[in-house]
Order: structure tokens, then C-alpha cells, then sequence
């Protein structure tokens, strides 16, 4: 029973996450904010092995019991930046390496998990293999622990709507980070509606995501 209850909660809470695009196909519906980035500038690769995505999620009351996380690494990506200034960016995950961290110590359960949330029941891999997030506007945040706001677009399951980050954007010796702060998304913006039966408790619409991104000057 627990077993069951923990996959169900991981399915909800993963399923809420990650942003989906479809490949070749274009999104089913669209809510987009419009590009206003340049291209101009020096091109900095994604750097795959140090770069992620974070994920936490929580049943309605929130606690370290309730709790579950896990990741998702990038396919592929680039930044542009000039005279020292983030100017635009698009970052794409791999679909099918998203994991959760507190089940890797139980290989049937990550192994059921992994694959139920590859299924058609939710992302299926094989039409959506990737994740990605455009960013569309970068500012200097003047006050708080962020210097930087971005603006871009989000697309799960073929439903994209704009998102903006607080980050933290360092540029330095041809190498670039931006960590963004820890927010909230809403799963049933983008169609997410799983919920567990109601005596297992509800599941909180709101998954906390954070995007950590490291990239090489490319020469």
C-alpha cells in the first residue's frame, strides 16, 4: 500500500513539472509573450553535465514527510551574451532522463515510476522527448537576493504560457551560470489535473521548480 500511495504521489507531483514540447509538432494552444532577446552577441553552450532541473512537490500541507524531488538534465541549449550581459537563451531537456533523488535507493520503484510517467498516461516520450524554456525579455532586478528577471515562455504537454524567474545570472572568464529562484508552478495550467483518491490526501497544484544552468563560451 505504501509502495502504491508513493508512485502515485511521484506520478502528480512529476507530471506537474517539466515543460514539455513536442518536437516537430507545435503546441495544441498558446499563450506566449512576445520575443524582444537578440541573437547579437557571443554564443555560450550548455554545459549537460552540470546543468539541471530541480523539482520539489507536496501534498496540501506541506512538510519533509510530504514532501518528494527529483531532477530532469538538458539535452541541449545556448546563451547569447554581450559586453558582459545575458541577452537571450533556450534551454532543452531530455524527456526521458527525468528521475526522482529520494527513490534512486529502490530500483523497482524508479524503474515503475520512470515508466509510468513515460507512458501515455502522461508524457509520452515518444511524441514529447523534450522539455524546454525560451527566455523572451532579461532586466536587471534592482532590489533582493536576484539579480535578474526573465521572461519566457513555458510549454507542457503542447499548452504554452508565459513564466517569469527571479535569477541569479554570473558571467565571468567565458563561462555563464543562472540559477533560478525556487517557484511554484500551477500543474493545472498546463492540464495536469491528476489527483490521488481522496482518502490518500490531496496533492498541492502547486510544484516547486528551480532551473540551474551552466554554459562555455564557445570558441
Amino acid at each position: 500500500m505504501m509502495k502504491s500511495f508513493t508512485n502515485s504521489v511521484f506520478v502528480a507531483l512529476i507530471s506537474a513539472i517539466f515543460v514539455v514540447s513536442c518536437g516537430k509538432d507545435k503546441p495544441l494552444t498558446s499563450e506566449v509573450t512576445e520575443v524582444s532577446t537578440t541573437a547579437n552577441g557571443s554564443v555560450y553552450e550548455l554545459d549537460t553535465l552540470n546543468s539541471r532541473i530541480e523539482w520539489k512537490g507536496y501534498k496540501v500541507v506541506k512538510s519533509d514527510q510530504s514532501s518528494h524531488f527529483g531532477t530532469i538534465q538538458f539535452e541541449s541549449g545556448d546563451l547569447t551574451v554581450k559586453d558582459g550581459v545575458l541577452e537571450s537563451g533556450k534551454f532543452v531537456a531530455d524527456m526521458n532522463s527525468l528521475t526522482s533523488v529520494d527513490l534512486k535507493d529502490d530500483a523497482e520503484q524508479l524503474d515503475k515510476l520512470n515508466g509510468h510517467l513515460k507512458s501515455g498516461d502522461f508524457f509520452e516520450t515518444d511524441k514529447f522527448p523534450t522539455a524546454s524554456y525560451e527566455i523572451t525579455k532579461v532586466s536587471k532586478n534592482e532590489s533582493g537576493d536576484y539579480n535578474t528577471l526573465l521572461d519566457g515562455n513555458l510549454t507542457i504537454k503542447g499548452i504554452t504560457k508565459p513564466v517569469q524567474f527571479n535569477a541569479n545570472v554570473s558571467i565571468k572568464d567565458g563561462e555563464a551560470s543562472i540559477a533560478t529562484q525556487p517557484k511554484d508552478i500551477k500543474r493545472e495550467d498546463f492540464g495536469v489535473k491528476f489527483q490521488l483518491p481522496l482518502a490518500n490526501g490531496l496533492l498541492k497544484d502547486d510544484v516547486n521548480l528551480q532551473i540551474l544552468i551552466k554554459a562555455m563560451e564557445k570558441k
